[in-house]
């Protein structure tokens, strides 16, 4: 209990410095009016992202929701998963891209979501897809989801206001109240840098805590770590590589999958392994600990174990 009051409180104070850095920023390029723009701005982005926060992490993946009798094997694993971890059933999503992953988003257990891409339904049998979605059931059980989200959307409106003093720079200059000038220059360099590092303190320890509780869920950590080393060799492969890792590709009964939108980067850390393998410039700045210090904590999991009670 303390252990998890110490890290809700951690979480929180990471996401204020995130709102305190988006206010820092616009004072910088707006002087004492852009300091109390970007007061009123935080606050009114965390309340709507609050509210929509499923809706924004969805939409901004290009997922859909299940029809009715649509993926019943996912269905029944969710649904069991849910009963397991007194959980109400989520909402299931697809989304349409080959690489295998999946997220969970949603401001509390009784607004969840659950996405899957087709690639990972492709390439895990039921054992390994448990896994990951005993992983993601952790997540809103342990109310990532909500936090993830608002560091996302805060994180990418310090990006969007650091281009913005770009365009200041260059055209607007120093006014009268301050904003402009060095504080533009500071914003360019040291705001997206320093919103990607908070946001990567507030990612990379919930992954662990996630493998962790959806591994006693499962009482099979060893699933869960198999799933992990799948879900790493084919993010990492080349695209027209994609097509090895997937079951359904190799048939020809199956019609070609519709182009892939791209991964969002401001919301990687949603997913249960990075989407931006190809894009990363190296672990220091992925939002994800190294899989294989994930792998090897699971491993070193005893097996049998649901909830803290035997399997």
């Amino acid at each position: 209990m303390i252990s998890n009051l110490s890290n809700s409180l951690k979480t929180w104070t990471l996401l204020a410095a995130l709102g305190a850095l988006l206010i820092a920023v616009s004072g910088l390029l707006g002087g004492r009016d852009g300091l109390v723009i970007g007061l009123v701005f935080a606050v009114a982005m965390n309340a709507f992202v609050y509210w929509k926060s499923d809706t924004l992490a969805l939409k901004a993946n290009g997922a859909r929701e299940l029809q009715p009798g649509e993926l019943p094997r996912l269905r029944q694993i969710v649904g069991d998963l849910a009963n397991r971890a007194g959980l109400p059933m989520p909402r299931l999503y697809l989304v349409d891209r080959p690489e295998p992953n999946a997220f969970a988003t949603g401001r509390d257990p009784n607004h969840a979501a659950v996405a899957v891409t087709t690639g990972i339904l492709d390439l895990m049998d039921d054992r390994e897809l448990r896994g990951v979605l005993a992983h993601e059931l952790s997540h809103v059980k342990n109310r990532d989801t909500l936090i993830g989200t608002i560091a996302a959307t805060i994180g990418g409106a310090i990006s969007f206001l650091a281009q913005m003093a770009q365009f200041q720079m260059l055209f607007g200059g120093r006014d009268d109240r301050g904003g402009g000038g060095f504080g533009a220059l500071i914003a360019i360099i040291l705001a997206p840098i320093a919103a990607l590092i908070i946001q990567l303190a507030v990612s990379r320890g919930r992954e662990y805590g996630a493998d962790r509780s959806g591994a006693l869920l499962t009482g099979d950590p060893h699933g869960l770590a198999s799933a992990l080393q799948e879900l790493d060799a084919a993010n990492r492969a080349r695209p027209g590589l994609l097509d090895r890792f997937s079951r359904r590709s190799a048939d020809p009964r199956q019609p070609a999958p519709a182009p892939a939108p791209a991964a969002n980067p401001a919301f990687a850390h949603l997913f249960i392994v990075t989407p931006l393998s190809g894009r990363e410039i190296g672990s220091l700045f992925s939002t994800h600990p190294p899989i294989a210090e994930r792998i090897a904590r699971l491993r070193a999991m005893q097996p049998g174990v649901v909830q803290g009670r035997p399997f």
